[in-house]
Order: C-alpha cells, then structure tokens, then sequence
C-alpha cells in the first residue's frame, strides 16, 4: 500500500507558473508515477506521467508548458507547471502504477485566474 500526498496547488494568475508535488509514504522506485487532472464536468485525463526508467510523456494541451520529474531518494514525483492557461483549472491527482496495482492521491486544486 502507498499513500500519496499532493501539495502546491492553489490560485495564480494566466502565464503563471505552479510546481506541484506528490510525496509517497514509501519508496516509489518501481512505480510509473504520473499526474491526471479533472477539471468540473469532465473526465479524468493524463497530464503526465513517468516510469521507473524516466521515460515521460504528455498530454498534448501541456506539452512545451509542463515537466514531470521524480525524486527516488526523496519519495517525491513534481509537476512543473509554466505558462498556465484558464483550461488547466482542475483538481491535479498523483498516482502511482505498478503491475496491477494503482494508487491516487487526494488530489490538490489549481485555479488559473486574473
């Protein structure tokens, strides 16, 4: 079992920037971990996500303004996020993935306003 801690959401204005993070409660080595988002009224997408090798990939509404990165010795996967737009409005969810086993975060909401 692997508990995830979101942190670094909040309110910042179009063509700000945010860096959220995903702290686990034990190691993340194995694991893809990965960034999804639901914004009101849609489905949960894929941001972003990273395997244990560091592989990334990305949505195409992020990539160039966003970048997924892990901190195996800290138990911490980020989600460096620039250029926001008022689209990226969502709650951001952390997740980790491995084998048939599928852990999320409670999720930490992003607001992108003036």
């Amino acid at each position: 079992q692997v508990q995830l801690v979101e942190s670094g959401g909040g309110l910042v204005q179009p063509g700000g920037s945010l860096r959220l993070s995903c702290t686990a409660s034990g190691s993340i080595r194995i694991y893809t971990m990965g960034w999804y988002r639901q914004a009101p009224g849609k489905q949960r997408e894929l941001v972003a996500d990273i395997t244990r090798f560091g592989s990334t990939r990305y949505a195409d509404s992020v990539k160039g303004r966003f970048s997924i990165s892990r901190d195996n010795d800290k138990n911490t996967v980020y989600l460096q996020m620039t250029s926001l737009k008022s689209e990226d409005t969502a709650v951001y969810y952390c997740n980790a993935a491995y084998g048939g086993s599928v852990y999320w975060g409670q999720g930490t909401q992003v607001t992108v306003s003036s």
